[in-house]
């Protein structure tokens, strides 16, 4: 390299590396506290507005009465939940992430509170990149519904939440988010306990782990939910933007959904256009106690209609312990409690390439129930509901039987194989089952 050449590479380089150190050096810490003395806030608003990009503002004990609305990428970390209070009684959210009003919002924690009463969501994460939400307790959100029905029916609520009626957009939302971290969460009392939708944007990449969800008793603990895009109208909806590739890992999910029906895990498209959840993995998760299928996969619109297919493919559930959980009901009914439930409904959307493999299903009388105009495959599971182990339900919800099951290399509850005394047997047409396992794929028995 030529001297000149040379000095101008230092000149560029320092001058590049210098930005970079004020960038660093300028981020500062904001501090808010109840009595607002100084230096600190008394508001977590007023330190979010006063904030400057990367600073980060530790809220102290205390009960904050506020929806906080962030549209700068900061961390907002609290003194631990149950110390730190997010009060939203008669607000619409505890704590709002706006990328919606505010393009390309990314890099926002949350972490260490108790976000609590809102209207709607306790947290709702918009159009948003690369948050973190961490170590919060999200409980008894949701105060003005839910109202069932189809359509926004959640008195208030913004034009881009556009199918919530059953939810009001649940504990927390992921709502057009992209590779968010939810994690150490506590949901519970809320109606959803986690919502990940696509309404504003595409939802993908997000990675829920080690959240405990329970107790939220009017609909699921965990869902995916594909909805009509905003501003997207009756009868010829848009296609839906996408709730994929998605992980779900490692978390309690349990005592959901009781009271009206909700899942354990559910991946749905809502029925109003061609919905797309797919490419998502739902792995290592305990499922229990929830109202319906401890992970139920519906699709409502299709073919049967004479109208485009949802796009269910792809979908992936490994791993998971599932137990007690309910049945489902209507166009994807089960005809008994039920771990897992993989239905196409009245519209017959095929539901292609999904895996089940690796779960421990006990105390179902079914442990595998589908319905779809394809082949499900299901390998190297431990089939212990006590009863029916993989169910071809086609009949039962009134559709032509034109799936199959791929069961093979399952453990059936004994090592004799499905149907011989003492084991778990199939039900239904096109069920292959040989060969099998004829040891159990685990020590473990509850």
């Amino acid at each position: 390299m030529h001297q000149l050449q040379f000095h101008r590479f230092l000149v560029v380089s320092f001058a590049v590396l210098s930005a970079a150190f004020s960038q660093t050096a300028a981020a500062s810490t904001l501090c808010v506290n109840p009595a607002g003395s100084h230096p600190c806030f008394a508001k977590i608003q007023s330190a979010v507005n006063a904030a400057s990009n990367n600073d980060t503002i530790n809220v102290a004990p205390g009960t904050y009465t506020e929806d906080v609305v962030i549209g700068k990428p900061l961390s907002l970390i609290g003194a631990g939940a149950g110390q730190t209070i997010i009060d939203a009684t008669n607000l619409a959210n505890g704590i709002l992430l706006d990328g919606l009003n505010n393009h390309g919002l990314r890099n926002v924690t949350i972490a260490g509170f108790t976000v609590e009463n809102a209207l709607y969501e306790g947290v709702l994460v918009l159009n948003t990149a690369d948050a973190t939400i961490r170590d919060n307790h999200i409980i008894n959100n949701d105060t003005i519904g839910p109202v069932f029905g189809s359509g926004p029916a959640c008195k208030g609520q913004p034009a881009y939440e556009t199918d919530e009626s059953g939810d009001c957009g649940g504990g927390l939302h992921l709502l057009g988010a992209l590779h968010t971290i939810v994690s150490h969460n506590v949901l519970t009392g809320n109606a959803d306990g986690i919502l990940i939708s696509d309404d504003a944007a595409e939802s993908r990449d997000n990675l829920l782990i080690d959240n405990i969800v329970t107790d939220n008793p009017a609909e699921c603990g965990i869902v995916l939910a594909s909805h009509p895009p905003m501003g997207s109208t009756p009868p010829a909806f848009a296609p839906h933007f996408g709730v994929d590739h998605n992980t779900i890992a490692e978390n309690v999910v349990s005592k959901n959904g009781v009271t009206v029906g909700g899942a354990g895990v559910g991946l749905f498209s809502d029925g109003e256009g061609q919905g797309a959840t797919f490419a998502n993995v739902v792995i290592n998760n305990r499922i229990i106690g929830n109202g319906i299928p401890g992970v139920a996969l519906h699709t409502h619109v299709g073919p049967a209609f004479h109208l485009p297919a949802d796009n269910m493919s792809g979908n992936m559930i490994i791993g998971n312990f599932i137990s007690g959980n309910g049945a489902d009901t209507d166009d994807t009914a089960t005809p008994g409690t039920t771990g897992i439930n993989i239905n196409s409904g009245g519209g017959g959307s095929p539901v292609f390439g999904t895996i089940i493999t690796g779960n421990i299903i006990r105390d179902e009388q079914v442990d595998i129930a589908v319905n779809t105009p394809t082949q499900v495959s299901a390998h190297l599971n431990d089939l212990r509901g006590g009863g029916i182990g993989a169910a071809n339900v086609c009949a039962l919800d009134q559709a032509t039987c034109a799936g199959s099951i791929n069961a093979t290399e399952n453990y059936w509850n004994c090592p004799t194989g499905p149907g011989t005394k003492g084991c778990t047997s199939t039900s239904g047409p096109n069920i292959i089952s040989t060969p099998w396992l004829e040891k159990s794929i685990t020590t473990e028995t509850k």
